[in-house]
Order: structure tokens, then sequence, then C-alpha cells
């Protein structure tokens, strides 16, 4: 056997030898697959973000990514966009200064930390919008866990305004929030750090409302709809949620009576 061959016979048999090393590690990137979970909980993705913010189109994007993965899940997507952005050169039409303000609240929970784009899950735990790897392995990982609270929610929408229905079952001081989202929406951004660019946003959260469980864990409460509201292209989430550890306890999407 020449020196060429001993070489090749070498590099054959290293390579039989890593094929199992290599396969498994790829294995292990693979991100995890959130339609593959078939565990009994829930996950709620709320991404602070801003349309004058550079670092947060790829985490609007892996929210969009998300949505579409998750369809029949008990998986709930809120992107609320905060105003704080507003004053450096171009000014977000989805921005207030509530959104803003929930993030504030939640930066107690997480050392006080305020950042764009900024992911929290169900209340209890952040991290960079756009870490995908991170949050992925956290939405399975919610999925998996059981419940300890259940809301059914249903809403009847009529002349600029919803009748939102409510059952919950809750064993500590929560209260009802209930988020109007815009499902789809896209801008053309002329200023600020996204100039130039064309921006496309899911689950925008237009308006937030929070209640007092009634008697008995049932209740109905009316909320204003914005002009343009209606039941294809908006929808309407429910969240029970400690005010005191920021943990949300369960959520919901509303069904439509017409």
């Amino acid at each position: 056997m020449n020196r060429s061959q001993k070489v090749t016979l070498f590099s054959a048999v290293l390579l039989l030898f890593l094929l199992p090393f290599t396969l498994k590690l790829s294995a292990c990137a693979k991100p995890p697959g959130i339609a593959d979970s078939t565990g009994q909980g829930f996950a709620v993705l709320e991404l602070f973000t801003s349309e004058g913010c550079s670092s947060c189109p790829p985490a609007e994007q892996l929210l969009e990514t998300l949505q579409g993965e998750s369809t029949g899940k008990p998986v709930y997507i809120l992107a609320y966009h905060v105003d704080y952005w507003d004053r450096l050169g171009w000014k977000d039409p989805f921005s207030s200064a509530a959104f803003s303000l929930r993030q504030y609240d939640y930066s107690r929970y997480f050392t006080g930390q305020v950042y764009t784009p900024q992911m929290v899950l169900n209340g209890q735990t952040e991290g960079v919008g756009s870490n995908e790897s991170l949050i992925r392995h956290t939405v399975v990982k919610l999925l998996d866990q059981a419940g300890t609270a259940t809301l059914a929610i249903e809403a009847t929408p009529k002349a600029g305004e919803a009748t939102v229905r409510y059952q919950a079952a809750t064993g500590n001081k929560s209260r009802l929030e209930i988020a109007i989202v815009e499902k789809h929406a896209i801008s053309k951004v002329t200023r600020g750090e996204n100039e130039g660019r064309t921006l496309s946003h899911v689950q925008i959260v237009r308006s937030l409302q929070s209640f007092s469980i009634g008697k008995n864990g049932a209740g109905a409460e009316k909320i204003a709809l914005p002009k343009d509201f209606n039941t294809t292209d908006w929808e309407i989430i429910g969240l029970l949620r400690n005010p005191g550890t920021g943990a949300i306890l369960a959520a919901n999407r509303a069904t439509f009576i017409l």
C-alpha cells in the first residue's frame, strides 16, 4: 500500500468514526418544534418592540414564524409597541405609553431590565426577542407544564364595542386582562433607525384593559373597539395575571358570538 492509499484509508476510517458524533450534534442543534409539543400547558409571548428600533425587525420576524408554527396550539402572541423610541426620529403609529408602563412594571420582576426587543414569556421569564433558541426552548417547556388555572372567554362585538363574558378558575387574587389585537399590518418607515424599510407586524396589541375577577370567577365586561375592528383581521385575547408576581396563570382566545 503506497502513501496516498494509506492517507485515503485513514481519512475514511476517521470519517466513519466521527459521523455518529456529527449526527448527534446536528440533532442537538435543531431547535425544538412547537407543533410537536403534546403538553397540557400554554405559552404567552409578550414582545416589547418599536418601529424606531433597528434591532426589532428580526424579533418581529421570529414572532411571525412562531405564529405560523403554533396554529391550533395554546400559544398566544402579543406585540406591544412602546413609545419611548418615538422621540428619536420616528413615531411608531402603534405605540402607546400604556405599553411602555407595562414593560416597566415587568422590570420590577426582572432586575430592572427594560430594552427592545424584549420578550416576556408567561410573565415569568424574559430574554432578547430575537434569541430564537432561547424562546423556542422556553415555549416548548411552558407547553409541557400543566396549568394551575383556566379561563374561558367569548365576545360579542356590536356598534363599536364588545361584551366580553368570561369564566375563570384560579386559586389566587389574579386579575383579568383583555387585549384587543390586530393580526397583521405593514408600515413604511421614512425616518429613524429603520428609515427606508417596509416593516411587517403581527399580533399588534391596540388596547389592554385590566379588570377584577367577578364573583365565582364569572363576569362580563364592555370594552371599546377600534373603528376598523372586524372578526377576521382582529382577535381578543384574555389573560389571568397575578399582579403581585407578574405571572400569567392562564390565557385564552375569545370565541366570537355574532
